[in-house]
């Protein structure tokens, strides 16, 4: 992938033609959600957030582990430390408020954001994938919110995305058994968007990333940010944000280009049917 790289703590990031590719780099560790992952997305936000010309966001771990979650050792460290300030209930909550800060500025990127899960995503790496648009998934994916068997609560937006995601029912499942889901049963339940060959999985991440770039990025960040809402606003509030966003959106030079390529029987430019196979797990 051509374009400008930033060396994090203990990831990377590069981006080029409207795509930013974020990886997960402590593979020796299984990509743990400690402190220096946290600051890296920080600054991956900060640098995302003011491209405008990125129109799609990868999420994806390296060494055949998306994020194997809190980072153990951190946590044993905090506890054997003695110390309020870092292992105290208000610790905790100042630590988690912080992070909550930059999880919601994830979920409500204007870029469409995109989880490629190779391997095991546990615990609050399974709520990092939460946060993206869309979950691509390898036959090695596997998720469970493991927090339960640590004697923890889910956090990192666990309870808030995934029962809006599955419902409240199958949440219920997931949250207190702690159980383990392989790639295909998170596909059924509606979480994963498609499972891809190992081998395939980036590639074809980079596909659709190449889709959405060809589509309006005024109606994409708007529909999202509308999805996002969707659920706490009642029926007024969601038909007034309709119309602010029609507005904008019937006044963009790609409307005029796309109706006129429709009324001239012409191929539209963003066409999922025609450039994303039906069945893509079949790969």
């Amino acid at each position: 992938m051509e374009g400008r790289t930033y060396a994090l703590s203990v990831s990377s990031l590069r981006t080029a033609r409207g795509v930013a590719e974020f990886i997960h780099e402590d593979a020796e560790r299984r990509n743990p959600l400690g402190s220096a992952l946290r600051h890296d997305y920080e600054r991956m936000l900060d640098i995302v957030e003011n491209d405008p010309e990125i129109k799609c966001l990868l999420l994806a771990g390296s060494g055949g582990s998306f994020c194997a979650g809190g980072d153990i050792r951190e946590m044993r460290s905090r506890i054997e430390s003695g110390d309020p300030s870092n292992h105290s209930p208000d610790a905790t909550r100042q630590r988690l408020e912080t992070a909550s800060r930059w999880l919601s500025r994830l979920r409500n990127l204007n870029a469409i954001v995109i989880a490629c899960v190779d391997g095991p995503a546990y615990g609050g790496g399974f709520s990092l994938a939460l946060h993206a648009d869309f979950i691509l998934a390898s036959p090695r994916a596997d998720f469970c919110m493991s927090f339960i068997r640590l004697g923890l609560t889910p956090d990192f937006g666990a309870v808030y995305c995934l029962s809006r995601l599955v419902g409240l029912a199958a949440a219920r499942d997931i949250l207190l058994t702690g159980r383990r889901l392989d790639a295909q049963s998170a596909h059924t339940m509606g979480m994963v968007h498609a499972v891809l060959t190992q081998e395939t999985l980036m590639k074809r991440a980079h596909t659709m990333a190449d889709m959405i770039c060809r589509g309006s990025a005024q109606a994409l960040s708007m529909t999202k940010a509308m999805l996002n809402r969707g659920l706490e606003s009642d029926y007024a509030a969601s038909a007034s944000m309709e119309s602010y966003a029609q507005g904008i959106s019937m006044s963009t030079p790609y409307h005029k280009r796309a109706i006129e390529a429709f009324l001239g029987r012409e191929p539209l430019q963003y066409e999922w049917d025609r450039d994303w196979p039906a069945r893509p797990q079949a790969e």
